[in-house]
């Protein structure tokens, strides 16, 4: 039996792994914003769910909510970090306000977490780390930039995170998925007020939105990483990614090759 604690639980892949594991027997805290947001799963689980109301970007009452988990249930085996919504606006198109709530939502918010599981892990001597990502932590298009920093930022600070607490016995994982039918695009996300400079290449950027994967499909799966003796560091789910990021990087790569003669000057003799 393991014990989860997963943010933004309330929808998407956080109600559907919360569930998965539920259904199990693990026993799971699940946050949100949204108060009364778990009757039903409280009605169905009892005592093996906590629900916690918890906006992650504040630090205090993230270590509040670790503290409770513990006192709950002695320990915690997995945490994922999946509260989070989408930006939608050119990168000059976005206030400050807009700015800082991303990051604070889908960067720091993911840090305090992080940093208040992280000595109990190590007390535990295991742990398991789940960073929810997205393709859009590897690759970016127009009009998602201040989305793209908060998951590239959030890569960053996990892969250097993966190799500091190893040697404790904690595991780490971001999850990277394609397009799925959540509310990251619909009600959640936050539009920019639209530039009229920006209105042409707007609509030539414009296509019909492609399949989007089902949110409980990917319950199998969460099951198996979180399961594994070796989880992986990184994981599309989806098929879309896998030959997005080789082409891309396929590009990067031969640019950067295309470059190097001044790269090498660039050093110095």
């Amino acid at each position: 039996m393991k014990i989860w604690f997963i943010t933004g639980a309330s929808k998407g892949f956080g109600r559907e792994w919360a569930e998965a594991a539920l259904e199990r027997g693990d026993r799971v805290a699940v946050s949100s914003r949204s108060t009364g947001a778990f009757d039903e799963l409280v009605n169905k689980y009892g005592d093996a769910v906590l629900p916690l109301t918890l906006d992650v970007t504040d630090r205090a009452a993230v270590a509040d909510a670790v503290r409770e988990v513990v006192d709950r249930f002695g320990r915690i085996d997995v945490v994922v970090n999946n509260a989070g919504y989408g930006l939608f606006g050119m990168v000059e198109e976005v206030d400050e306000e807009q700015a800082r709530a991303q990051l604070d939502v889908n960067l720091l918010g993911p840090l305090w977490v992080t940093q208040a599981v992280l000595p109990q892990m190590r007390a535990q001597g295991n742990g398991h780390v789940i960073q929810v990502s997205s393709i859009a932590g590897v690759f970016a298009l127009p009009g998602l930039g201040l989305y793209h920093a908060s998951k590239f930022g959030l890569e960053g600070f996990t892969d250097s995170l993966a190799a500091e607490v190893k040697e404790f016995g904690i595991s780490v994982t971001l999850v990277e998925p394609a397009g799925y039918a959540t509310d990251w695009a619909g009600p959640s996300a936050v539009h920019a007020e639209h530039l009229p400079q920006y209105d042409a290449f707007r609509s030539a950027m414009a296509r019909p939105a492609g399949k989007r994967g089902d949110p409980a499909a990917t319950r199998a799966a969460i099951l198996q990483v979180v399961d594994a003796a070796e989880p992986p560091l990184r994981i599309f789910f989806g098929p879309g990614p896998l030959p997005v990021i080789k082409a891309e990087y396929a590009r990067r790569i031969a640019e950067w090759e295309a470059w190097d003669g001044v790269s090498q000057e660039a050093f110095g003799a």
